[in-house]
């Protein structure tokens, strides 16, 4: 499961990078050893090989910014602020909750990415030029369908690119940061009708203390059980986390 994860964000990252007609070229060697004097050899990397470790080096950034990443740590971080908890869940917790959240809702994607561009690549069906299109198909699909038509016009205007007539037609240059950003809207949206019932009972125990006097004990300290009740009486982690799956594909 690694080795195929790791395969497809190869090729999603090399599918973003300007390509020229030599990289499809099969049979290209990853190592080239030349002579020297006295029986010395001398090893050189290609630029195949050179690219591709370039490319591991942005996998996380593809993981954050082009997956449901985003949304889902946005949303995770904002209800731990709503429930007055700074250290619990821990910020690692979280992380890696997001981050297997992503898998499950990514799979998919990256499933048909797996079949349609690795596995013919592998069996040298496909060369490489070929199986960088093919993988870049199911992912552009994906963040088209989260993405809203005024970030596309917005950041397409301001690229200057005005000859797009479909959304197929969008390039990765101009659908990323438009990704991203409608994904920081959605995920702050949701934030703000988690945040709303927590708030309630913040107001609530606020006034109470008021209402008898006692201003100088905190109402975080109060509020804390009755917001941790709430969200395990009505299965909180169960609802939110269905939320964030099914938002994707609806």
């Amino acid at each position: 499961m690694k080795l195929t994860l790791l395969r497809t964000f190869v090729l999603l990252m090399l599918a973003m990078l300007p390509l020229d007609s030599s990289w499809a070229q099969a049979g290209l060697p990853a190592i080239s050893i030349a002579k020297g004097p006295g029986g010395s050899e001398t090893y050189t990397l290609s630029i195949q090989v050179l690219a591709l470790m370039t490319a591991l080096t942005f996998i996380p950034a593809a993981l954050m910014m082009m997956t449901s990443f985003t949304r889902i740590i946005i949303v995770l971080s904002i209800l731990r602020q709503a429930l007055g908890l700074m250290q619990a869940p821990s910020s690692q917790t979280l992380i890696g909750l997001s981050l297997f959240l992503t898998f499950f809702i990514m799979a998919p994607v990256f499933d048909r990415i797996y079949q349609d561009a690795v596995v013919p690549y592998m069996n040298e069906k496909l060369n490489f030029e070929s199986a960088l299109e093919k993988a870049s198909e199911p992912l552009k699909t994906f963040m088209l369908g989260q993405t809203r038509e005024n970030d596309i016009s917005m950041f397409a205007r301001i690229s200057g690119k005005k000859d797009i007539e479909s959304p197929q037609q969008v390039p990765f240059t101009v659908l990323l940061p438009a990704f991203v950003t409608s994904e920081l809207k959605t995920a702050f949206q949701i934030g703000f009708l988690l945040f709303i019932p927590f708030l309630i009972i913040d107001l609530v125990v606020s006034s109470v203390l008021m209402s008898m006097g006692m201003m100088m004990l905190s109402p975080m300290i109060i509020s804390l059980p009755f917001k941790i009740m709430l969200f395990v009486l009505v299965d909180g982690w169960n609802i939110v986390m269905g939320t964030l799956a099914s938002s994707f594909y609806v």
